[in-house]
């Protein structure tokens, strides 16, 4: 470009041979890029998880099929588009917009780089190869960096190779799909010791494991209206001719809960992702084998799901929790009638909130009146200044901690002090 500007009068300058000679190496460059069609397939050897934030490896087979030697081969993987579509950055609202001046506001560069950082999956590094022989294969370790939890989809391989004047590179693409589900990132938590007593689960017989209360054989009585079937000892009646009922012990369990506040205005802010990490951390943390565990939070509907004792285990709490969305349309009291319906089974309860409001500190209020030890975390932005009373947990402030992004772990060794 600079070439053409100044040869433009070829009488005054030899500027223009330049122009001449550079456009002649880009088109040979370009045409040569045109015919690169390397023979060859690839095989993904995936894990089945990785953790956001935490880098992991996984290895690629790249087979030669070819009778050439291709050398100086880049291979990159293909991830879906990280940048919004029109609609998208027009309707998003970023979270600091209000504090950015009028010129950037109009120009929205903030709410792109913002929008591109929310849909950007990974950060893969290309791989390169030396040499690959015709009818040959070579494994290569690909390193990957989650950026967000959920799933990382893997559209493709691009194969790239540099033309012969090192000035265009050509590439290649190769469909091959795959997929790893990328788990929330996880604290260390301290110590935390949740109170509480075992309470009786009706139906707890399905529920139970090899430890713990099961259903135990009492005795034996004569039948009386109103006695289910099923409990009838059918060699005892075989024996004595009249109906007779086996009795058995009640099962008792400690059940704890993990709610999880999804309503807030902005998809894949820091405050929701911080919370289910949050919980993430604590479905990892909490001991199931002799009891069990109820998460609970809201998507398009409300759900609860629970693991421990035989049932789901917490690696499955852990996928749903890296499919978690933001609730943006329905109001946080949908959550009480699936929590408050639960609490006379409850043996204590985990609150992980996105506010501090009316509404919130009313669903504490009820959980305290049904008689269950609580502790309570509420997440806010760092820059936060409003300091925020205990209030329902006025009796107990140890158990109620207020987390700051990006100082999370510095605030979770307040618990219990």
């Amino acid at each position: 470009m600079v070439a053409a500007f100044f040869g433009q009068n070829t009488s005054l300058n030899m500027a223009f041979q330049g122009f001449t000679l550079l456009t002649a190496l880009l088109v040979v460059a370009f045409i040569t890029t045109l015919l690169f069609k390397p023979d060859v397939s690839i095989t993904r050897h995936l894990p089945r998880f990785g953790t956001a934030g935490d880098r992991f490896t996984y290895q690629m087979r790249v087979s030669n099929h070819s009778n050439k030697i291709l050398r100086g081969l880049t291979f990159l993987e293909m991830t879906p588009e990280p940048r919004p579509s029109f609609e998208e950055f027009v309707s998003a609202k970023e979270p600091l917009a209000e504090k950015r001046n009028v010129f950037d506001r109009a120009v929205g560069y903030h709410r792109w780089l913002w929008l591109v950082r929310l849909k950007q999956s990974a950060a893969i590094e290309e791989t390169p190869t030396e040499e690959l022989g015709p009818g040959t294969r070579d494994e290569l370790r690909i390193h990957v960096i989650p950026r967000r939890r959920g799933r990382l989809h893997l559209n493709g391989v691009k194969i790239a190779r540099a033309d012969a004047f090192g000035l265009y590179r050509a590439m290649y693409r190769i469909p091959v799909y795959g997929s790893v589900l990328i788990l929330p990132r996880r604290y260390v938590l301290p110590p935390v010791l949740l109170s509480g007593h075992r309470k009786h689960q009706p139906g707890g017989v399905t529920m139970a494991s090899s430890v713990g209360d099961t259903e135990e054989f009492i005795s034996l009585r004569e039948y009386r209206a109103g006695d289910p079937l099923r409990k009838i000892h059918w060699k005892s009646w075989a024996k004595t001719g009249r109906p007779i009922i086996k009795e058995c012990q009640e099962e008792y369990f400690t059940r704890h809960a993990l709610i999880l506040d999804t309503f807030h205005s902005v998809p894949g802010s820091d405050i929701f992702e911080e919370a289910v990490s949050l919980a993430a951390s604590f479905v990892s943390t909490i001991e199931t084998r002799e009891s069990l565990l109820d998460l609970m939070f809201v998507g398009t509907e409300a759900y609860c799901f629970t693991s421990g004792r035989g049932l789901t285990q917490s690696d499955r709490m852990l996928e749903i929790l890296a499919s978690a969305e933001v609730c943006r349309n329905r109001p946080f009291s949908d959550l009480f009638p699936m929590v408050l319906d639960r609490a006379g089974l409850l043996s204590s309860c985990i609150c992980i909130l996105l506010s501090w409001d009316a509404d919130r500190q009313d669903l504490v209020r009820r959980l305290k009146e049904a008689g269950l030890p609580l502790l309570v975390l509420v997440v806010q932005e760092s820059d936060h200044t409003e300091e925020l009373t205990p209030g329902p947990m006025e009796d107990a402030p140890d158990r109620f901690v207020v987390l700051e992004t990006g100082k999370i772990e510095e605030g979770l060794r307040k618990i219990g002090k």
